[in-house]
């Protein structure tokens, strides 16, 4: 991280960048006379693995910079708009540390307009979520238990649940059919519920553990537990080290998951995560649970998407970590749903209206503000999942550099993915590549991998102590994963600039997870139990 001191002012940088971009692609890598000779060498290096047979008939745009003069010292058609898969989380999460601050955080409250009578509530309780992605089954029984420790055993009314900070478009713009029943595609409101600490909100657990003997169905349990799903449970229990069959999928539309397929007798049981049809209705059914757990019984039935009369008063409230601390999960694990909350979020706070137009608007008007030629972006959703989402490496990089001066740059930056570290949230999705070598520990970036799109953006530092910043996307590959690639790109960087004329080879960069995996179709932390 560099010092204050050496960094060009952010407001200089925002118009002096595209001077410096359009300066750039005049110039030939090919060493001019007295042109420096480690960038030519660079140059050199970068185009040799863009070359590589794994690319072949493929889109590419790299640009790498002086992270602390801005300067450019390598750009492969900076201005291609190319498929950012999940870098464009990279944009999201600097907007939302940018209009809603790092301290930012979300209530989840219980409420009524009705009247106390001993330890009879009349009138209507409300259940008013505000986007909290990370709510816990714990979280809601906590909030049940405020309410019972208060002397409520009664409600007169219904429960109510409250989910209108944000519109009824559940999905995002194209996201693909068939990744409705998948966690990392899962609804998006902001009263919802996830299963345990990676926070996939609207999402559920499905565990299958094989019978005693073949023949016999395996059992089937959800975390949390709850009547809100059906399980259809046409799996069998197989002969012992038979291979897995098992599938598991919930059905379009509706909320009943079907097991099929064998698990063979004596395997581990296997797990699933799933999304949920209508998280509003999954985080009011296990509140519900809980009410009824801590003795607090509900007359009347329960109602969804109704607004909390303005005059109601809190009787149970949770608050949610801050967007700083959020941001681990969210980058670490490239969480989608972190994504497009953050992106209705600041539609809400910004416009009053908790919609993905409103949102992306203000990210992108924050982001032109900070030098991002947002005239050529298409930015359809905050994660990365839609297909229609277009970025180009350049304007990746005008962003690297320019929050290097925001006073909340070092928490965004402590949540980008760190190479090769061994810990789940600080080497989320780069955390077995690339070890081994000079860029091992060192490189950070935001990684993104859909079919036929693969990138990988953020910072590096060279064996002679200079930051680089850096943007590598890659589109319409037919191998199955381009991630040694961009790793051979990464680790070239790291070296020193003598030492950069001869590029690395894609094969020699050790832990490649995603070609040692299958293919890298998906990121590799949605893969449960993640590659990566």
């Amino acid at each position: 991280m560099s010092r204050p001191a050496d960094r060009v002012n952010r407001l200089t940088r925002a118009w002096m960048w595209p001077l410096v971009m359009g300066l750039a692609a005049t110039l030939s890598w090919s060493s001019p006379a007295g042109a420096d000779t480690s960038r030519a060498d660079l140059g050199t290096a970068l185009d040799t693995l863009l070359a590589d047979p794994l690319l072949k008939g493929g889109a590419a745009g790299v640009v790498v910079a002086d992270a602390d003069s801005g300067a450019v010292l390598y750009q492969h058609h900076p201005d291609d708009r190319l498929m950012p898969a999940s870098n464009t989380k990279l944009f999201t999460s600097a907007a939302a540390m940018g209009l809603l601050g790092p301290d930012y955080t979300y209530r989840t409250d219980v409420l009524t307009d009705g009247s106390r009578q001993g330890r009879v509530l009349r009138g209507d309780l409300y259940l008013r979520g505000t986007g909290d992605p990370t709510m816990l089954a714990a979280d809601y029984e906590r909030l049940a238990a405020q309410l019972a420790e208060s002397g409520i055993t009664r409600v007169t009314g219904r429960l109510i649940a409250d989910d209108t900070r944000f519109d009824t478009q559940r999905a995002g713009r194209s996201w693909a059919a068939d990744d409705e029943s998948s966690y990392y595609a899962a609804q998006i409101s902001p009263l919802t519920l996830a299963p345990d600490t990676d926070y996939d909100a609207g999402s559920i657990i499905v565990e299958t553990a094989p019978g005693a003997a073949p023949g016999e169905k395996p059992k089937v349990t959800l975390t949390p537990k709850t009547d809100y799903l059906r399980i259809d449970n046409r799996a069998t229990t197989a002969a012992t080290g038979s291979g897995s069959t098992l599938s598991v999928e919930r059905q379009h539309g509706s909320n009943t998951i079907t097991v099929s397929g064998a698990l063979p007798a004596g395997s581990s049981p296997a797990k699933e995560w799933v999304s949920v049809w209508e998280p509003t209705g999954y985080a009011t059914s296990v509140f519900a649970d809980a009410l009824a757990r801590h003795g607090v019984h509900v007359t009347g039935a329960t109602r969804l998407g109704r607004a909390t009369p303005p005059d109601a008063r809190s009787l149970a409230s949770h608050e949610s970590m801050p967007l700083k601390k959020l941001l681990i999960p969210f980058m670490k694990l490239s969480n989608n749903i972190h994504a497009e909350v953050l992106t209705k979020t600041i539609g809400y706070e910004t416009a009053g209206r908790g919609t993905w137009s409103a949102g992306l608007d203000a990210v992108s008007d924050w982001l032109k503000k900070r030098g991002v030629d947002t005239g050529s972006v298409r930015q359809v959703d905050g994660s990365g999942l839609s297909r229609m989402d277009n970025i180009a490496a350049g304007r990746l990089t005008e962003l690297l550099l320019s929050v290097r001066d925001e006073p909340w740059y070092a928490d965004w930056y402590a949540s980008l993915p760190v190479a090769c570290d061994p810990d789940r949230f600080v080497g989320g999705t780069l955390r077995s590549r690339m070890c081994g070598t000079p860029a091992a520990r060192n490189a950070r970036g935001k990684t993104g991998s859909l079919t036929g799109a693969s990138a990988l953006s953020g910072y590096v530092t060279d064996a002679d102590g200079r930051e680089l910043a850096y943007s590598v996307v890659l589109n319409n590959f037919l191998a199955p994963s381009v991630k040694s690639l961009e790793d051979a790109i990464v680790v070239t960087l790291a070296k020193s600039g003598a030492d950069r004329a001869t590029a690395v080879r894609p094969s020699a960069v050790p832990n490649a997870t995603a070609e040692r995996a299958g293919a890298a179709d998906l990121e590799c932390s949605w893969t449960k139990p993640g590659r990566c």
